[in-house]
């Protein structure tokens, strides 16, 4: 069985095919043929040129800069843009427009929705994610970054860690501590600050790829107005939630296509390197792709729900577990293929560490090995694997939860 598209999708297909014949240089290779400042220079243009023609964000409603479009014609923009080689947005649009603006069109009142929604779109704000911290990784609801109303603003203390693209941003959306006295879930609130302030300190942490794309963030009496609370105070888990919806399931259409382009590329790096005879090495090819191919079912599967009107929710992890562990897996066969040659590896870099390369790379030795060293890390950030599972067990399957660590309070009470 192979999905099938219908004649009005397929003459939208025909727009997006001449939208991107229009506006690409001639002799177009793909972002992968760009480094350094070339490609730095590329993308900030392309943001400008999608914003300008609406493609920036199409399945946001018109009146807020969006373009209406349904969720299948969201996966046709990004399977043309995945075959011609270019990005759909900038490097912190997963956050501002993927996130937080999905977010806001859910939660915001109006008065933020108009105000944020397009300065989200125009540049005007660059978003980053505080959520985790040192002791609230995966037990997210542990958080103690502190948050008190002192008159009409919020004044915050504690830290966040693991901020991806911090450096980049601007603004931050970041889950507080409003009320340490209610059960953990309960007193968290979900706040809008403004990093251009003098109580934000933005620090980089270098990962073993030798870069640093995330970082740590300190909150020193930092302050935002009391009105930049979405979802209301203390009620910040369910729009925590939410988000991390949208994080973990909203691409579940439109990731698999960049899954398979880079299989594409490492079919021939197994030619390249005189293994593709192996029969091991066929074998986990072979596995590779049936992955893939069941990635792009079940995303399918998750595109005719939106099409039903479903909100991301739960079943995002679903989708979070599969492409993680699976990326771990193929990226570690990308090192035996390479041999030796992944010990001094050579060529071009990973344009970023977080996600498979562009299309368009050539097949370098650093290529591979820059993907793979951050692959791992895809089981743990945005939620790690074994929390996944529990959210699966419990929240989709309806398991009794998992058993809790007796706390000493409760036993020394009794």
């Amino acid at each position: 069985m192979r999905p099938t598209y219908s004649a009005d999708a397929e003459a939208y297909r025909e727009k997006v095919q001449a939208l991107l014949a229009e506006k690409l240089p001639a002799k177009w290779a793909g972002i992968g043929a760009l480094e350094g400042d070339e490609l730095t220079a590329f993308v900030t243009e392309w943001r400008k040129t999608l914003y300008g023609a609406g493609y920036l964000a199409p399945g946001w409603p018109i009146e807020y800069g969006g373009a209406g479009l349904s969720a299948l014609e969201q996966v046709i923009i990004a399977e043309e843009f995945a075959k011609a080689g270019v990005p759909t947005g900038g490097p912190n649009d997963v956050f501002g427009i993927q996130m937080l603006g999905n977010t806001l069109l859910q939660w915001g009142t109006e008065e933020q929705k108009n105000h944020y929604l397009p300065r989200i779109l125009s540049g005007a704000d660059t978003w980053c994610q505080g959520y985790s911290e040192p002791n609230a990784g995966s037990d997210l609801s542990n958080l103690g970054l502190r948050g008190e109303l002192d008159g009409d603003q919020w004044v915050l203390n504690g830290q966040k860690i693991w901020t991806s693209a911090g450096h980049l941003a601007d603004h931050i959306f970041t889950l507080v501590r409003t009320d340490p006295d209610a059960p953990r879930h309960k007193g968290i609130s979900f706040i809008l600050v403004d990093m251009r302030q003098p109580g934000i300190e933005v620090r980089p942490i270098k990962m073993i790829s030798g870069e640093s794309e995330f970082n740590e963030i300190f909150y020193t009496d930092a302050t935002a107005p009391k009105d930049e609370v979405v979802g209301g105070v203390n009620n910040g888990w369910a729009v925590a939630m939410t988000l991390l919806g949208y994080e973990r399931g909203e691409s579940a259409a439109t990731v698999p296509i960049r899954y398979q382009a880079e299989l594409d590329r490492l079919f021939v790096l197994a030619k390249e390197s005189g293994k593709i005879n192996d029969p091991s090495i066929r074998q986990r090819l072979a596995w590779c792709y049936s992955k893939v191919q069941i990635m792009r079912y079940n995303g399918m599967r998750t595109l005719t729900k939106f099409l039903q009107g479903h909100h991301p929710g739960a079943d995002g992890a679903m989708f979070k577990l599969y492409w993680s562990e699976y990326h771990k897996i193929v990226t570690e066969l990308s090192l035996d293929l390479l041999g030796a040659h992944a010990m001094t590896p050579s060529g071009r870099r990973p344009s970023t560490a977080f996600q498979t390369d562009d299309a368009g790379a050539p097949n370098s030795s650093w290529s591979w090995v820059g993907t793979f060293l951050n692959a791992r890390a895809g089981t743990i950030y945005a939620g790690s694997s074994q929390i996944q599972r529990n959210i699966i067990g419990e929240m989709v399957l309806g398991l009794p939860k998992e058993p809790k660590a007796t706390d000493p309070k409760a036993t020394d009470a009794r």
